[in-house]
């Protein structure tokens, strides 16, 4: 399914319904052993972590040292942002600790013992088309995260689950800290902490919060996973941190001229209620009529704010040979989604994280995308699930079979 003045604009603090997965969705990893040994620990350095985390397969990386510079404000923006609605039915945003706080507000809140955090950024940036190219008119679209793929041993081109190969990653990273500095206490997440990642990313340097809320990397771009290790190590100097980079968006507006359901309500503030990739992959059952009517033909996700950022048309290309893009999964036809039954559907997406929208909800984005289509030979296919018994689809093929009657 998780994000500059400092006074007046209101981020979205890391939260990325792009690229969303549930925290309960998968395991995270084992909370590593806490230092019993009385022999001092020495403090990491940001460099030495950088080198390593690239050793480990990341694209990029850098440290943060707890609190940050502007964990606070970060905190606040965050509680703005979760207390004015705009997280949608994601009620996990909103969990809180015992003593009343946001659990994702700030590290310390789950993680008392926390002194840094170890961001780190996979590029999945495929030289490939993007969704505003012009595409046939029986095309969907699934977001560019979800493509991900590598071949076997076999030489069979397989899904690849991002958080499985990247909290691999994670971990041996955090192995060769432990051989380094010895003993800690360390909790690694993809996509899957009590966490704001793209606060704690900025903070350590990996980019600025674009107007689209994305965490853009000024070589990079913004199509990247970020992974995340908590540990209770102690920085060497603050003062050899990256600094926060600035922010490069200067006057464009290309994201928020581009979003077709208006969900990026201002420079740096996104209602994800109102956001395609939050329809498409967290929200269950029927979307309303007037929704439906501005998705196009997405499937799955939306990547329309970040196609239209011109960094991202300037963004090196990933060579990352396990998140390669799967073929088929670019412009797929509509009609090869429709016709995919429960099973078949389970065969193509294991993996992968288009399973997050689950059969039904792929096939209520699919009727939507039919129905945005103009292809009145769309009908017969809508049809058969008129009468579904989920109400999300059965919705959305009655409200496709009008729009294709009368455009």
């Amino acid at each position: 399914m998780e994000k500059k003045a400092k006074s007046k604009r209101n981020y979205v603090s890391g939260l990325d319904v792009r690229a969303l997965v549930i925290d309960d969705g998968y395991v995270d990893s084992i909370p590593s052993k806490p230092a019993t040994s009385s022999k001092p620990v020495p403090n990491m350095s940001a460099e030495r972590v950088r080198a390593l985390a690239l050793e480990a397969g990341f694209t990029e990386a850098g440290l943060v040292s707890l609190p940050h510079h502007s964990e606070a404000l970060d905190a606040e923006r965050f509680k703005a942002w979760v207390q004015a609605g705009r997280a949608g039915t994601m009620d996990y945003l909103a969990r809180t600790s015992e003593g009343g706080l946001l659990t994702r507000a700030q590290v310390g809140i789950p993680f008392p013992w926390a002194r840094s955090v170890v961001v780190c950024f996979a590029s999945y940036h495929a030289d490939k088309l993007r969704s505003t190219d012009v595409a046939a008119v029986d095309a969907g679209w699934i977001a560019r995260y979800a493509w991900s793929s590598r071949v076997d041993a076999q030489g069979v081109r397989r899904n690849s689950d991002y958080h499985k190969v990247l909290l691999k990653r994670v971990h041996t990273l955090e192995a060769r800290l432990h051989a380094e500095f010895g003993e800690f206490e360390a909790r690694a997440f993809v996509d899957t902490g009590p966490l704001v990642e793209r606060a704690l990313a900025r903070a350590a340097g990996l980019g600025w919060t674009g107007k689209n809320t994305c965490l853009i990397h000024p070589k990079w771009g913004s199509f990247g996973f970020l992974a995340v290790l908590v540990t209770s190590l102690a920085v060497e100097s603050e003062k050899l941190l990256t600094a926060p980079l600035p922010d490069r968006c200067g006057s464009c507006r290309r994201c928020i001229e581009a979003c077709p359901t208006d969900a990026l309500v201002a420079p740096y503030q996104m209602d994800a209620s109102q956001c395609i990739a939050y329809l498409t992959i967290e929200h269950r059952g029927a979307i309303a009529p007037e929704l439906m009517d501005k998705m196009g033909r997405q499937v799955f996700g939306c990547d329309i704010c970040q196609d239209v950022c011109p960094w991202n048309r300037k963004a090196v290309i990933s060579t990352d040979a396990e998140l390669e893009a799967r073929p088929e999964l670019v412009n797929p036809a509509l009609e090869w989604l429709a016709q995919l039954d429960e099973a078949e559907y389970e065969r193509q997406f294991n993996g992968s994280p288009v399973r997050r929208a689950k059969f039904h909800g792929l096939q209520r984005n699919v009727a939507i995308a039919m129905g945005n289509s103009g292809q009145s030979g769309f009908a017969s296919r809508l049809g058969q699930w008129v009468e579904s018994a989920d109400e999300g689809l059965r919705t959305a093929a009655r409200w496709a079979i009008a729009k294709l009657r009368h455009p």
